[in-house]
């Protein structure tokens, strides 16, 4: 059974409540108004990217002393680092280092990553794993509207991406990470309504489909998550399902990309597209990991060309998705 936020998932349009002008009034009240006015350039550098621009309104509130922690290089290795449960940098956003308007700006970042039910599903994870939001971290790798730029925000069971698009063929930016809590049973993490997505594909399938989408191998180690850009994967791939089939492959994936704002999910799109679309994907369940020898498979994965995402759905949810053209 999915909680009543997933539910809402379903049915919530995806827009945001908080307007750009809205913010700007907020932000104007807790003292940042005049900076935030003052560097209208980032909306023209990162094409008027909502997220983007409001990074790099955060990033010239920043002093020199804040800055020398939390802004590294481009080339810094820590961009690159894939982990469910670390910090890019030790400042949490609730402590003493950030002032009460650049906490808020935090906020309206996460808030304009994702959708409008997404972020209430990001929100509730990060309060039930962690306390909140400002229990997470965030840095910058080289400077907002650069050619080269990169910021993330990283905890326990989350890390999020955006580069305004300076990394071209590159989804979010890099491989992202969420999951969900210490819940025993599959049913009650809060992603699990995607589990029930691509089980409804495996429930539409022949017996000869599903015994070879189902692998007898575990499903592979977390660390294994970047894109192979292999042309055959074992599985079953979504070019050999009837178009009904690959329109339930559609469904479980628009629930995925969905969490997330609307320009990731349109890049994503565009670039499966550009490796053969839907029909390059394979679809991977993981027979050793029934959790509740119930016939639902709570491990899976959709592979393919560009494409990985992985889903660990117990002791409790670690998930990835990483998509990529190179």
């Amino acid at each position: 059974m999915t909680s009543p936020l997933s539910d809402r998932f379903h049915k919530q349009a995806d827009s945001r409540n908080l307007g750009r002008r809205q913010f700007l009034a907020a932000a104007g009240a807790v003292g940042v108004g005049s900076t935030i006015l003052q560097n209208n350039l980032f909306a023209s550098a990162v094409g008027g990217s909502k997220a983007e621009t409001v990074i790099g309104e955060l990033y010239e509130t920043l002093s020199e002393s804040q800055k020398s922690v939390v802004c590294k290089e481009f080339g810094d290795a820590l961009r690159k680092k894939v982990n469910a449960n670390w910090h890019v940098v030790k400042p949490l956003i609730g402590s003493d280092f950030y002032s009460k308007s650049q906490r808020n700006m935090v906020h309206e970042i996460v808030k304009q990553l994702t959708s409008e039910s997404g972020f209430e599903l990001i929100t509730k994870q990060t309060e039930d794993d962690d306390g909140g939001i400002d229990a997470y971290s965030v840095a910058w790798f080289g400077k907002p509207g650069s050619d080269a730029f990169e910021w993330m925000l990283t905890g326990r069971h989350l890390t999020l991406r955006a580069d305004g698009n300076t990394q071209k063929k590159v989804v979010f930016g890099g491989p992202i990470v969420y999951g969900h809590g210490e819940e025993t049973a599959p049913e009650d993490n809060l992603f699990f309504f995607q589990t029930e997505k691509v089980n409804k594909v495996f429930a539409a399938l022949s017996t000869e489909q599903r015994n070879k989408a189902l692998l007898k191998a575990s499903i592979p180690s977390e660390s294994s998550v970047r894109v192979e850009k292999k042309e055959n994967y074992s599985g079953l791939s979504v070019s050999a399902l009837s178009s009904d089939q690959s329109a339930l492959v559609n469904e479980a994936l628009t629930s995925i990309l969905g969490v997330y704002r609307e320009e990731d999910a349109k890049e994503a799109r565009e670039l499966l597209a550009e490796v053969g679309g839907l029909e390059s994907l394979t679809l991977q369940f993981f027979a050793n990991d029934d959790l509740k020898s119930d016939g639902v498979w709570d491990m899976w994965r959709i592979v393919g060309k560009n494409t990985c995402i992985h889903f660990r759905g117990a002791p409790h949810v670690h998930a990835y998705i990483h998509i990529e053209n190179v």
